[in-house]
């Protein structure tokens, strides 16, 4: 039995190990000659994708060697520095020394990004003589200018952290479009986005979005054929005010790549968002794929249009629906007029058909708005009679409390998959 309970606590601790991610901000952080690029990944949000990679290697640089690198880019430049010296792949030290006199191509983060020609994103790895290993872009003719200096941490198989003598480097690695002389319509246009771009001109929504973008702005921007969708509520019933709401619920008052919806939790405030929480969104992913959870639909993360920090324009194929407007809560009742104007009745007996309402001379049967105290649940969010300007429910918050003890019940779900995984293995034994 003791080797039993041995196997126990190792199945758990590996269990523990492998949940743990790392985090390269922290692995950096405190070592000084390495405090100007440590701030450019969190910047960047570059720190994000990195921390997102189960295996991967990450090439740093001193502070002088950052500072020659930034001295005339823009983010959006030294964003794709950073990821073309973030390899896929874990070197290590006796690993790069065992890749001989031949050379070795491996992928970067930058090559994901679909910026790349090519694979201009690849990182050709080449032990020259002397021991020294050397590393350039895989572009025809590319020198090899950044060479290894040092082991800086590693994580077995996991995240290893070396320390380069200079950038990676290629003709046409710089120059990505820039937000300060970006046109937003123009760029959804180009995108795809036309209808979106005519909305956010024609409601003046476009002025708050231009104004965000010198702090923070990412902007989910929903395609054209997202328009076109058989279920979409009529926008064109929305009042201007509605319509307004709608539009700033499409942006985030701060910068939120893909990569860094991947690892959010919880809700996030919008543009629209109020103190008590209405208009936020959720975030859900699954492998690579980003979706946002409205509360009455979810829609997926499709492309990015611009990254250029700190601002990130996203497109979505569906239109974001807020709870808030197209929540399916029943209407109020429109004020009775004075010929209407009738006493409520009793309730009836348990059992018994309720008493017809009195009828106004040639007008058609209204029903009396009841009480808040019984207002009927909202119902199902896919349902096509939702009035765009329903008011919001009591039960929101019930919702969204749902979601949360959700995500509890699944940790503690995975938890005791583990643990019933060991014990038959322990009974096996």
């Amino acid at each position: 039995m003791a080797a039993s309970h041995r196997l126990i606590l190792l199945v758990l601790c590996l269990t523990a190990t492998a949940a743990s991610a790392h985090n390269i901000t922290a692995i950096l952080d405190g070592r000084s000659e390495y405090t100007l690029y440590n701030s450019y990944l969190s910047e960047t949000k570059v720190c994000d994708e990195i921390n997102s990679r189960s295996s991967v290697t990450v090439l740093v640089l001193t502070n002088g060697a950052m500072s020659s690198l930034v001295a005339n880019l823009s983010l959006a430049d030294i964003k794709n520095a950073l990821r073309l010296l973030t390899l896929l792949d874990y070197f290590d030290e006796k690993k790069l020394h065992s890749i001989g006199s031949s050379s070795q191509l491996t992928t970067s983060l930058y090559q994901t990004t679909g910026q790349a020609a090519g694979d201009m994103g690849h990182v050709n790895i080449t032990d020259l003589r002397g021991g020294k290993v050397a590393f350039a872009s895989a572009a025809p003719g590319a020198k090899f200018q950044s060479t290894y200096t040092k082991r800086v941490a590693d994580f077995p198989s996991n995240l290893s952290v070396l320390e380069v003598s200079d950038p990676i480097t290629f003709p046409g690695l710089f120059g990505a479009p820039s937000a300060s002389s970006a046109n937003i319509t123009d760029l959804l246009e180009k995108a795809g986005c036309k209808q979106f771009a005519r909305l956010i001109v024609s409601s003046g929504v476009v002025k708050t979005y231009q104004a965000a973008m010198d702090k923070a702005l990412t902007l989910f921007a929903p395609n054209d054929d997202a328009f076109k969708a058989k279920d979409l509520p009529d926008l064109s019933k929305l009042t201007s005010a509605d319509l307004v709401a709608l539009l700033q619920y499409h942006a985030l008052p701060h910068y939120a790549p893909k990569a860094s919806l991947k690892v959010a939790s919880g809700r996030i405030p919008t543009l629209a968002s109020t103190a008590a929480g209405k208009y936020d969104l959720a975030v859900a992913s699954s492998g690579d794929e980003v979706t946002l959870d409205t509360g009455v639909d979810k829609s997926r993360i499709a492309s990015t249009v611009l990254d250029d920090p700190p601002t990130v324009i996203l497109t979505v194929d569906s239109v974001l629906l807020p709870h808030v407007l197209f929540g399916g809560a029943p209407s109020p009742a429109p004020a009775p007029g004075p010929a209407a104007d009738v006493p409520a009745s009793a309730p009836a007996p348990e059992g018994s058909a309720p008493a017809p309402a009195p009828k106004a001379a040639g007008k058609r049967k209204k029903k009396k708005a009841r009480s808040p105290s019984h207002s009927p649940p909202a119902p199902p969010a896919d349902s096509p009679d939702m009035a765009p300007a329903d008011a919001p429910t009591e039960d929101a918050a019930d919702k969204v409390e749902s979601k949360k003890n959700g995500g509890a019940a699944a940790a503690v779900s995975f938890a005791a998959s583990v643990a019933s995984v060991a014990l038959a293995v322990a009974y096996l034994l």
